[in-house]
């Protein structure tokens, strides 16, 4: 699966280290999944390929009747003009969403979100869309894995 995009370094970070794993792991107080990790190990963060950029839902958000958005991955790191993944403590408080979540993808008034609320912080966490201007969530996967195998093209959908 080629997930991003080549043309895009919007959302990249610089190369991922086993640091900067620990360091996010600590900051967040979570373990991060593998699948994640190794999807940033090959790329830190960026634009999503037009073919993955979407997952269906069955149903409607304020989105879409029938998809959301993954149109980027935040990567770890500090760079200035990037959002990432640490930067979540603080985004989750200034959009009043749920703990603890790490942020994957958003825009700040909807999120997809690695959801650690049901087992844990240390345990395989499900993937959730959070409304953030509805104060809605939707179930999307059990775990990542799932998530990345479902998401498809966005012209997949009617416009």
């Amino acid at each position: 699966m080629q997930l991003f995009r080549d043309d895009s370094p919007a959302f990249t970070q610089p190369p991922l280290t086993d640091a900067a794993v620990a360091e996010a792991q600590r900051l967040l107080g979570v373990t991060l999944p593998a699948e994640l990790l190794a999807l940033l190990r090959r790329r830190n963060g960026g634009a999503i390929a037009d073919e993955y950029a979407a997952f269906p839902t069955e149903r409607p958000t304020s989105w879409s009747d029938d998809h959301v958005p993954f149109d980027h991955l935040l990567g770890i790191g500090h760079r200035p003009d990037a959002l990432s993944l640490l930067d979540t403590p603080y985004l989750t408080g200034e959009w009043e969403l749920p703990s603890p979540v790490v942020l994957l993808c958003g825009d700040g008034h909807w999120w997809i979100a690695l959801d650690y609320r049901a087992r844990g912080p240390h345990r395989e966490p499900s993937v959730t869309w959070l409304d953030a201007e509805a104060g809605t969530e939707l179930a999307l996967a059990p775990d990542l894995r799932t998530f990345l195998e479902q998401l498809t093209a966005t012209s997949a959908f009617d416009a």
